[in-house]
């Protein structure tokens, strides 16, 4: 990567920017019941929503495809659902994410299945606890690889196979104040671009590369990432504008965007911090809190961003894991490579750069 490429390592602050503490309406949309489910918007824009947290749903039972239906309509609409002290466990979490997709992403356990708490091949653990119940060791490359997270992504964009849906679980008790999840509307943020843009943006391929935001996020660390983790990994294409569940054009969009096919490494890389940067406006953004073991989160990575809060020293404990559901739809398997040659690019261009 070029030398100004330095600039474009992006941090954010640990708490969430204009919240009081709680996850709060912004635009004054009042709760509205649907089957039986009481749904309140998050945040509101002139002519769409973002984010709803949903009560009502009996979660002590399997739940029955009605609800399901019922849920998944309200996802095409929020892109985010936020469920608060669910009870759920290991086992009905994961059952909830199989009645959402047939297949789930299998957990790679890149420190080795033995050292990882849950121990669930459909569960990722994305909290900062470790074996012994201590808090994640800094410096260690576990430590590392969490700081790629805390840049605004969607999860799984450097899958050719790519996810569909993310469903974060908290377990214990986190300590109010100190435990955020942020969001930020790709589709909204895509509507107000100017007409001109669209139009520049409209046939781009992206080469999505988890190694490259591990870099961004710990460059000396993830330098090189290595041979094995590479082979576990390696770089997915996806188009950058994309036509969402709901019908809504939708940017496609994470850190791990590491080039723009037909573009230079640099000049992909201006582009592509650009339209995080104008994703992520603060009228495009809300944060949820993390009160207590049971809240779920439910997100579409095809239609939002998100990112954790960092490590640091002084961080409290959480206990947070994800199933991710792979998608189904027509634009799962993103850009095959004859579209990819169209552009110029060849399979040993790949990292060349």
């Amino acid at each position: 990567m070029p030398s100004s490429s330095a600039t474009l390592i992006r941090t954010y602050p640990n708490t969430a920017s204009g919240f009081a503490g709680t996850l709060q309406l912004r635009g004054g949309s009042a709760p509205t019941t649907v089957g039986g489910l009481t749904v309140v918007p998050v945040l509101v824009h002139e002519d769409s929503e973002f984010g709803a947290e949903v009560s009502g749903v009996d979660w002590s039972k399997p739940i029955s495809d009605e609800i399901k239906d019922a849920l998944v309509k309200l996802q095409d609409k929020y892109a985010v659902l936020i469920f608060r002290q669910t009870g759920l466990d290991n086992a009905r979490h994961i059952a909830f994410s199989q009645q959402l997709g047939s297949k789930l992403e299998i957990n790679p356990f890149y420190y080795g299945k033995e050292n990882d708490r849950v121990k669930e091949d459909f569960l990722w653990d994305v909290g900062n606890i470790e074996l012994d119940n201590s808090l994640v060791k800094p410096d260690s490359r576990r430590w590392h690889h969490s700081l790629g997270n805390c840049l605004w992504h969607s999860d799984s964009t450097y899958h050719q196979e790519r996810s569909k849906y993310s469903l974060l679980l908290s377990h214990g008790n986190p300590v109010q104040g100190g435990s955020w999840t942020h969001f930020a509307d790709t589709r909204q943020a895509y509507a107000d671009l100017p007409q001109e843009k669209k139009d520049q943006l409209e046939d781009l391929i992206i080469e999505h590369d988890l190694w490259h935001s591990r870099k961004l996020g710990s460059p000396v660390v993830y330098s090189a990432p290595s041979a094995a983790e590479r082979a576990k990994k390696p770089p997915a294409y996806h188009k950058l504008v994309q036509v969402g569940p709901d019908g809504r054009k939708t940017l496609y969009l994470a850190a791990h965007a590491r080039l723009v096919l037909g573009m230079g490494l640099e000049e992909s890389q201006k582009l592509i911090w650009e339209l995080i940067d104008w994703c992520t406006q603060p009228r495009y953004v809300f944060s949820m809190e993390w009160r207590d073991g049971g809240d779920m989160v439910w997100w579409d990575n095809r239609q939002s961003m998100h990112r954790a809060n960092p490590y640091t020293e002084n961080m409290t404990a959480r206990d947070v894991r994800r199933a991710t559901v792979i998608d189904d739809g027509p634009l799962a398997w993103g850009v095959g490579e004859v579209e990819r040659k169209a552009t110029g690019w060849t399979p040993e261009a790949v990292h060349s750069e």
